[in-house]
């Protein structure tokens, strides 16, 4: 198998669902209502696939800064990737939503940033492959007992100092990833401040894909990114480091592989402008 594409149809992964270097994750989530990924899940998902929650598998616990979804800690986080089979090199990691890569993209970055290229995203997420008529399935799989083992990209993620200092200079393009109303602080649903980090540039994440959570094509993506594609370094911040992870994947694929994660994000840098 030599499929390296960071996307799948779901066509490719009905037929490869039963090749032993496939896994599969869940990633469905509601930031409304945290259960109700799991719920989903537990009613029917696509055969073979594992559950992983965006607050208990894909971040660590809150702290008082670090935002509201920090990064795992790599070696529990590597425990669960061994335990929903991705044991090798060799395996490719398929994983889903049902809102247009939110939620996936965050495990298709981790598992780039921990050291594992084999990753790829299902076009069109669950709803896609519900409508398409392929396989549903209740039965939890069984864990493996393979083991993951993390080789940590740690110049792919940088913090609120390197952010202070880096994004000032010209060289430097700083890309918020959030719907527009909340780049300019007209709404604010979640973080306590409204607004955007100064100097940032608003690419709003939902852009990467259709309403169907279909990847726009390649040209766009290119096209997409044409006014910052020639900065010597690339910074990508949302909400809390989930959503910036869809602008990472396009930037991937637009040919620009070493943009960075701001990985507490807009609620990270507020939680300081909280306390002054």
């Amino acid at each position: 198998m030599t499929q390296t594409n960071p996307i799948v149809s779901a066509e490719w992964l009905f037929q490869h669902l039963d090749d032993p270097q496939i896994a599969i994750a869940d990633c469905r989530f509601s930031l409304a209502d945290p259960e109700l990924g799991q719920q989903q899940y537990l009613h029917n998902h696509i055969p073979g696939a594992h559950y992983l929650h965006l607050n208990r598998d894909l971040s660590s616990p809150v702290q008082r800064h670090g935002g509201r979804h920090p990064l795992p800690d790599p070696e529990v986080f590597a425990q669960k990737l061994g335990a929903i089979g991705v044991t090798s090199p060799d395996v490719l990691l398929v994983v889903y939503d049902d809102s247009r890569f939110a939620f996936a993209a965050r495990l298709w970055w981790l598992l780039r940033y921990l050291g594992h290229d084999r990753v790829a995203i299902l076009e069109g997420g669950f709803k896609g492959w519900q409508a398409g008529g392929y396989p549903l399935t209740d039965a939890i799989p069984r864990p493996s007992e393979g083991i993951f083992i993390p080789q940590i990209r740690r110049d792919r993620v940088v913090d609120i100092e390197t952010v202070k200092t880096r994004s000032p200079l010209p060289e430097v393009a700083l890309i918020d990833s959030r719907e527009r109303d909340r780049y300019l602080g007209n709404h604010e649903p979640i973080d306590p401040i409204a607004g955007h980090i100064p100097g940032a540039l608003n690419y709003p994440w939902q852009e990467v894909t259709d309403e169907n959570a279909r990847v726009r094509p390649l040209q766009d993506q290119v096209q997409r990114w044409a006014d910052i594609a020639g900065s010597d370094e690339i910074i990508v911040y949302c909400g809390s480091g989930v959503t910036a992870c869809v602008n990472l994947l396009s930037l991937e694929m637009a040919g620009i592989p070493n943009a960075k994660l701001y990985a507490g994000s807009w609620s990270d840098w507020c939680s300081y402008q909280v306390e002054d």
